[in-house]
């Protein structure tokens, strides 16, 4: 195998539930932009870049059944994670005014990184999906999976034509209650 390979092998591969995913993007996030904060004086381009490899992450560590919640969860941790940097005045409403005019402004990360998250998503469902298929037809090839027999109806067409008989009127069964005859009884009230 070449090294680059064995390399990224070596990494971290967990699988986390949806949840899990969604408060490893959130908590990420605001550490990240406390940090951003602290380091780069709220540069909303810092927090933009850190955002992506975040939402990479989370798309990647999600487990296969939950693949839906990564590009969910990811611009819910992008709002998370602003509310350090966003730089409101003071009082919830000089906060909230902060909070919504940097999600406006910097929308193009916050779309970017969704952007991330749907396709690594997307491309891992479509292979897992592949390999399934591949899995079944596999499992029907090794097992020399009988042919399918054809519909009763066909069958006894089939049957009456070959005897040379008359064709045989096929019945299908109806449901019990079901047509025009059936009748419900009143509710109480």
């Amino acid at each position: 195998m070449p090294p680059v390979v064995l390399a990224l092998r070596r990494f971290p591969n967990p699988r986390l539930t949806g949840l899990g995913a969604g408060l490893f993007a959130c908590l990420t996030m605001f550490v990240l932009a406390c940090l951003d904060r602290l380091l780069f004086d709220s540069s909303e381009f810092v927090y933009g870049l850190l955002f992506l490899p975040v939402s990479a992450l989370t798309a990647l560590w999600v487990r296969p059944a939950d693949l839906v919640t990564a590009p969910i969860s990811v611009p819910i941790a992008f709002a998370v994670g602003v509310l350090p940097i966003s730089g409101g005045s003071d009082g919830f409403g000089g906060q909230l005014m902060g909070l919504v005019t940097a999600l406006a402004v910097h929308a193009g990360w916050l779309y970017g990184g969704t952007l991330v998250a749907g396709l690594i998503s997307s491309v891992r469902k479509v292979r897992l999906m592949r390999a399934r298929r591949q899995y079944v037809l596999a499992q029907e090839r090794s097992a020399g999976a009988p042919e399918r027999s054809p519909r009763p109806a066909a069958a006894a067409a089939a049957r009456s034509a070959a005897s040379g008989a008359p064709p045989v009127e096929v019945v299908k069964p109806v449901r019990a209650g079901a047509g025009a005859a059936a009748t419900r009884r009143p509710q109480r009230p």
